[in-house]
């Protein structure tokens, strides 16, 4: 029997489905439809557990800020394709949500969390089955001010969701609006200066040693006296702290201005200190491998033509 374009969009419509699977799940089962669908129930779930070894670095960054809290996720699939979908996106608004209330140790718990009738990695395991691509819920993190002080957690996307900050700021809630701007910009500093820490007394001891070794080598390599090898180390790390130390950065809005500052005359106008208690910043598939076919490739392969 011929398989006819509109037989595989009827499939599709009813299943979700994608469209090679549509097909062949149609040459399948000779073009039963009620076959064709069976086929795909029990080839989805199949092909999930399958595709679980295939590279998933795209995907989208969302966060949901509610009360006093808020959660950052980075969920990933396949293709950029599917992650600009409004399906990909809804569904990681949802994990973000989620993660937010119920507030789960780490990502294996959040899987098990209530969603959809099932769990939440139940319903991943079903999106793969629908999409035909690898998902997955790759981190998250959750931050909230102290409780009983003011406070918020302020969120910002950038680039569509390719990275995602949220920053936690103590000393006033969002009906300062003055310092929720000055959390705004803060969440658009992380974004875009990429900090390690809040500040110097957030630093690993042991971080600070290397850099002092590194720095004393350099400058002994470089000619310089060994009495003056220490000073030189502590003048460059004063550079490290500016450079990896939220409040300690240059202002990227003012230049002439550096973070800190910012936060004191915040808590002047404001009556009492301005802090950030905690900062959190993913950017989409970063330390992942990356796929090198594109998603005309992939069409290909799955034709047998590549």
């Amino acid at each position: 029997m011929q398989i006819t374009s509109g037989m595989v969009k009827e499939l599709r419509e009813k299943t979700g489905a994608g469209l090679m699977d549509c097909k062949a799940a149609l040459t399948a089962s000779g073009g039963d439809m009620e076959a064709a669908i069976d086929h795909l129930r029990k080839k989805g779930l199949a092909a999930a557990a399958k595709k679980s070894s295939r590279i998933a670095s795209e995907g989208v960054v969302c966060a949901h800020v509610e009360g006093n809290s808020g959660a950052l996720v980075e969920v990933n699939c396949e293709t950029d394709f599917v992650a600009r979908t409004d399906d990909f996106v809804a569904l990681a608004k949802e994990v973000a949500a989620l993660v937010n209330a119920k507030a789960p140790r780490d990502v294996d718990e959040a899987l098990t969390l209530p969603a959809g009738g099932g769990s939440l990695g139940e319903k991943l395991v079903a999106t793969v089955a629908k999409i035909g691509e690898k998902i997955s819920l790759r981190r998250f993190a959750r931050l909230e001010t102290p409780a009983g002080t003011p406070g918020m957690v302020v969120p910002y996307i950038h680039a569509g969701g390719k990275i995602g900050v949220l920053v936690a700021v103590s000393g006033a809630d969002r009906s300062n609006a003055a310092v929720a701007a000055l959390a705004k910009d803060l969440a658009m500093q992380v974004a875009a200066a990429n900090p390690s820490y809040v500040g110097r007394n957030d630093v690993p001891a042991p971080v600070i040693e290397r850099e002092k070794t590194i720095y004393r080598e350099q400058a002994k390599a470089s000619g310089k006296p060994d009495k003056i090898l220490d000073k030189i180390a502590d003048g460059k790390l004063e550079k490290y702290f500016g450079d990896f130390c939220l409040v300690e950065q240059t202002f990227i809005k003012d230049p002439d201005r550096k973070v800190s500052q910012l936060l004191a005359d915040a808590g002047k106008a404001a009556g009492a200190p301005i802090a950030v208690c905690a900062f959190a910043r993913f950017q989409v598939g970063e330390g992942m491998e990356k796929r090198s076919d594109d998603l005309a490739a992939e069409v290909a392969k799955q034709l047998g033509q590549g």
